[in-house]
């Protein structure tokens, strides 16, 4: 399955295209399409899912045909899909369903963490511990806690469907120096980890240490995920985890990106070593715990 934020995205940036290599106004196309403006503008600027009857109407205005015609209805027809996060709604969390969405059709996910353990690799222990703290805090919760935690496990499930993407996590060993969940739980966290990166060859996990030494350049301000298409037309994109989800598309922003991860990826300990500290910071907490 392809991510329909994404092909909806590359089917904005075809249309717009078409239209003025055409030399049409915005205003002139909605007219002839018996359309209003807004209409256009929402599909040139992808924020409404695409109804294929305009799509074959705005095409057929554009004198497109042939295989270019069926390239773009197949890009519209993927960008008009619905998939299984949509039937959670806002239960799942918006935030989440949009990482659901870029999941679904990624070829390669990179991620770098600071505040908290990667969500696609969190066991729902560790899940529904994070959940109280958000309790505990009075922090607004814009999801229902049952459906976000069984929402995740879907996310898991993708992940490891067959010809499912590849994943790079890095972590901030400051995460397994202060825990913000209790000992127990956070053993038991990060030997799953430790067993889902053995188990899949596919997904890697490194610690960046305490007192690495960086190459020029800023440690990033707030995690965030690059997403990467099988299709090389589909634009690459990046999720900051700020406040307001911060999404970059353009080139310049994604290459910033890439530049950033691999200086963390250079200053991180190599995959067996970082493995081994998560083994042994498990067992260290386990010991903290008691019987």
């Amino acid at each position: 399955m392809s991510s329909p934020f994404v092909r909806r995205r590359r089917l904005a940036a075809e249309l717009r295209t078409l239209r003025e290599q055409n030399g049409i106004t915005a205003d002139e196309l909605a007219r002839r399409i018996y359309r209003s403006r807004m209409t256009v503008s929402k599909l040139e600027n992808a924020r409404c899912r695409p109804d294929i009857r305009d799509i074959v109407k705005i095409l057929k205005v554009l004198g497109v045909t042939g295989e270019r015609f069926d390239a773009i209805f197949k890009i519209a027809c993927d960008a008009a899909d619905r998939g299984w996060w949509d039937a959670y709604g806002d239960a799942m969390g918006a935030r989440q369903r949009m990482y659901a969405d870029l999941e679904s059709g990624a070829a390669t996910i990179r991620e770098y963490h600071q505040l908290a353990l990667p969500g696609l690799l969190q066991s729902v222990e560790y899940h529904w511990a994070l959940i109280e703290l958000d309790r505990l805090e009075g922090s607004e919760m814009n999801y229902v806690p049952e459906k976000s935690v069984e929402a995740r496990q879907c996310r898991q499930q993708n992940l490891f469907r067959r010809n499912g993407p590849s994943l790079e996590v890095i972590i901030d060993e400051f995460l397994l120096k202060r825990l913000a969940v209790s000992p127990l739980v956070m053993a038991a966290q990060l030997k799953h980890m430790v067993q889902l990166v053995t188990r899949e060859p596919r997904f890697t996990i490194l610690v960046l240490p305490l007192d690495a030494r960086l190459p020029p350049g800023r440690l990033p301000a707030s995690a965030y995920t690059i997403y990467e298409f099988p299709d090389p037309d589909d634009p690459r994109l990046v999720v900051a985890e700020t406040s307001n989800r911060l999404v970059h598309t353009t080139p310049d922003e994604v290459k910033g990106y890439d530049r950033l991860h691999d200086r963390l990826r250079q200053a991180a300990l190599p995959s067996l070593e970082s493995l081994s500290l998560l083994t042994d910071t498990a067992d260290r907490l386990s010991e903290q715990a008691g019987p």
